[in-house]
């Protein structure tokens, strides 16, 4: 990274993510609202000063990581949200433009034509398992939910691999420094105004000197109240492997929300990683340091890596320059 600090390589590596709009996930062009738009999440943790900078729900606005760090680096605020957010990015110079392009408004049709399914309310009329609003609230909530007890436990409803993800880095720079960030375009079909976890400091990502960095994707409605980056940096704070620090932060979502579908990335000031799936098949996350030009691209079995330790025990201690860990699910972006 051109002897760059850690939170320059991660803003740069977003961003890129961002610009090629990686899977329809990540920057402009993916996930509509219900109502068709494409908004943005996005933060930047810097671990030798614990600031963060966030942006949530951002409209209009490309650059959702450059954003969030503006908000580090010239206010004294953590997080921006919404249409204010934007007037922000509009002040600090960034540009105004429109988010939706031919893809995101495909997929919105198509969500349409097809009773405006999967859908995210609940306790509504008319039915939202079968039907478009506009939805108004059950007048009845209480006999609402004697008749469908569960609804809020099923974690994976309307969730699968290709309706979200999150671009998730985390980096070790010359100095010993870390930083951890993520961008996203959200959920699919979320209702609007909805912010996940990625812009949310412990959820989406977290970093601190002398411990090291986590980041998450999935089911960020349910991963935001347990914050896991933050209690995998805490642990391995504590001196925990990476591996087994992912393992026991994940372990308490599961716990609540079995059909939940969830990865984290974690790295400690060795160099040593770990990472953990739950929900899915497989999932791949990068790892990049001085020692070659390659990025080495890493698969893991979900089925597996919740129980087995694996990379973090054999990872061998480098002198790193630069570490870079990239959470993507199936596509490499370098």
């Amino acid at each position: 990274m051109n002897n760059g600090s850690a939170v320059d390589a991660v803003v740069d590596g977003c961003s890129q993510c961002e610009a090629q709009e990686c899977r329809g996930t990540v920057g402009a062009n993916g996930s509509p609202d219900e109502d068709g738009e494409t908004t943005l999440d996005a933060m930047i943790m810097d671990g030798y000063t614990m600031d963060v900078g966030a942006v949530g729900c951002l409209r209009r606005v490309k650059t959702a990581i450059a954003v969030a760090r503006a908000v580090m680096d010239y206010t004294s605020h953590t997080l921006l949200v919404g249409d204010l957010a934007t007037k922000f990015a509009l002040e600090n110079g960034f540009t105004e433009t429109n988010l939706t392009g031919d893809r995101s408004i495909n997929i919105w049709k198509d969500w349409q034509s097809n009773n405006c399914q999967p859908n995210f309310r609940e306790n509504v009329t008319p039915d939202p398992k079968h039907n478009c609003g506009p939805y108004q609230p059950k007048s009845n909530l209480m006999e609402y939910s004697e008749e469908q007890p569960n609804t809020r436990s099923d974690a994976s409803s309307g969730y699968d691999v290709d309706n979200h993800d999150t671009i998730g880095m985390i980096a070790i720079d010359l100095s010993g420094n870390v930083s951890a960030g993520t961008s996203t375009n959200g959920l699919n079909h979320k209702v609007p105004g909805r912010v996940g976890d990625s812009p949310i400091m412990g959820a989406g990502s977290y970093a601190m000197n002398g411990a090291g960095g986590a980041a998450a994707t999935g089911n960020g409605d349910i991963m935001m109240r347990f914050l896991p980056a933050y209690n995998a940096v805490m642990q391995m704070q504590a001196g925990m492997d990476p591996m087994t620090a992912l393992q026991r932060s994940m372990a308490p979502v599961i716990k609540f929300y079995p059909s939940f579908r969830g990865a984290m990335i974690a790295v400690n000031m060795e160099g040593k990683y770990g990472a953990v799936c739950y929900g899915y098949t497989n999932w791949t996350f990068c790892v990049a340091d001085d020692t070659t030009p390659v990025v080495k691209l890493n698969y893991i079995n979900c089925t597996e890596s919740m129980t087995i330790v694996t990379n973090s025990a054999n990872f061998d201690i480098i002198p790193i320059e630069i570490a870079l860990i990239v959470t993507f699910t199936g596509r490499l972006i370098f």
